[in-house]
């Protein structure tokens, strides 16, 4: 049985084969995208048309013979979902996220809105609720923390060859978590203001009750029992709101990593989907070998995970191996070098360096809505440069 998570919809989480793996690890991507209107980039609550005029054009999802998953709804009308395909390489991956971007955003414009990769909305806006039965009872539950929810993720899933060894790398990844967040930083801006943070998504989401870091777990069968154990407490509806920074995906042989932002560049989703599935390589390989998880305190993972987002790229992060203040060029190179024989293995190593020194030398997408903020003065153009940036190939 595969526990945790609310991946149960047709997409990346579908189709990865158990067993012993023959080549690389299987991977897919899920985006959440902000629905804004072009001429005032205030997020539109249109995710219902906007879905319906997907399906009635399912050929916009169709690339090279294999389809993306069509648009899915999220927490809030004013946003929605793409996911691409499982797939095998980093060519697959780029194809899919650009391909599944730009059939959104045709998709969007039947309707007459944009969609823009911002993890966050620049410009003031009170979400609209979609109004199902699971986040109906979400916001009846959880109040203005449901109600004020309007942020968007990047999630990662990558195939596993059993439970025992998703959790091995849960308890491994834990202290790489932080630079990936810093590199994917996305949500300078909040109802209107310039946060001080690169990734405000981060804190808004860190208000639901089970998100964050967790604790070292050891064994599936300890990782379900502390499942069941937040379940007991009554304090979430249901299973689906295990919203650990990693997890085990409740339907598919997938662990999903969750801490990245929507990014702005599809180059930036291909390098998260890259570095995540480098990460669980590495770590599996790890387990393997009989070496033991760093133990980590979740308090500390939490400082360093509140760092990335403060200042993304711009000052210190938290070290992964000394766990001290360290620059973040200086960290980005210890996660490229802790990767690199798994990056290696895959063929990935010489497009994730690249990827990887382009982030630096640009800035994350925090760095760039800021730049654009600072020669506009209005936050309506940070928006529609940044609907522009979203499908650029």
């Amino acid at each position: 049985m595969w526990v945790a998570g609310d991946v149960g919809r047709r997409g990346a989480g579908q189709n990865h084969q158990v067993g012993r793996r023959q080549g690389p690890r299987t991977f897919g991507v899920e985006e959440e995208l902000l629905l804004v209107a072009p001429e005032t980039g205030a997020p539109q609550a249109v995710s219902g048309s906007v879905i319906r005029y997907a399906r009635r054009h399912d050929e916009l999802f169709l690339t090279r013979g294999r389809r993306s998953k069509p648009l899915e709804p999220e927490l809030q009308r004013e946003q929605l979902e793409t996911a691409t395909p499982v797939c095998t390489s980093l060519t697959e991956i780029s194809e899919h996220v650009r391909s599944a971007r730009l059939a959104a955003a045709q998709s969007a414009a039947g309707v007459g809105v944009s969609v823009a990769a911002l993890a966050t909305s620049p410009v003031a806006v009170r979400p609209s609720l979609t109004p199902s039965h699971r986040y109906l009872r979400m916001a009846n539950a959880y109040g203005p923390t449901a109600d004020e929810q309007l942020t968007c993720g990047c999630h990662v899933h990558v195939g596993i060859e059993s439970p025992d060894e998703g959790v091995a790398v849960l308890d491994r990844i834990r202290p790489w978590l932080p630079p990936l967040l810093a590199l994917s930083a996305n949500s300078p801006f909040w109802q209107g203001a310039d946060t001080g943070y690169d990734s405000w998504r981060h804190q808004v989401w860190g208000r639901w009750p089970s998100s964050g870091p967790t604790e070292l777990f050891g064994s599936a069968k300890a990782y379900r029992a502390t499942v069941e154990a937040l379940l007991a407490t009554g304090a979430l509806i249901d299973e689906g709101m295990i919203y650990f920074d990693a997890r085990l995906s409740r339907h598919y042989p997938t662990v999903e990593i969750r801490v990245p932002d929507v990014c702005l560049d599809a180059d930036d989703a291909v390098l998260m989907a890259a570095l995540v599935r480098a990460l669980v390589d590495t770590a599996a390989g790890a387990w393997r070998d009989g070496e033991p998880p760093d133990p980590v305190r979740a308090d500390l993972m939490r400082l360093a995970m509140w760092r990335a987002g403060r200042s993304g790229l711009r000052n210190d992060l938290v070290h992964p191996t000394t766990l001290r203040a360290a620059p973040a060029h200086q960290v980005v190179a210890a996660l490229l070098e802790h990767l690199s024989p798994a990056l290696d293995r895959s063929g990935d190593l010489e497009t994730v360096t690249r990827l990887l020194h382009g982030v630096l030398e640009r800035g994350n997408g925090a760095q760039f809505q800021r730049a654009v903020y600072s020669r506009a003065h209005d936050v309506t153009s940070v928006v529609a440069t940044a609907v522009t940036r979203t499908v650029t190939v």
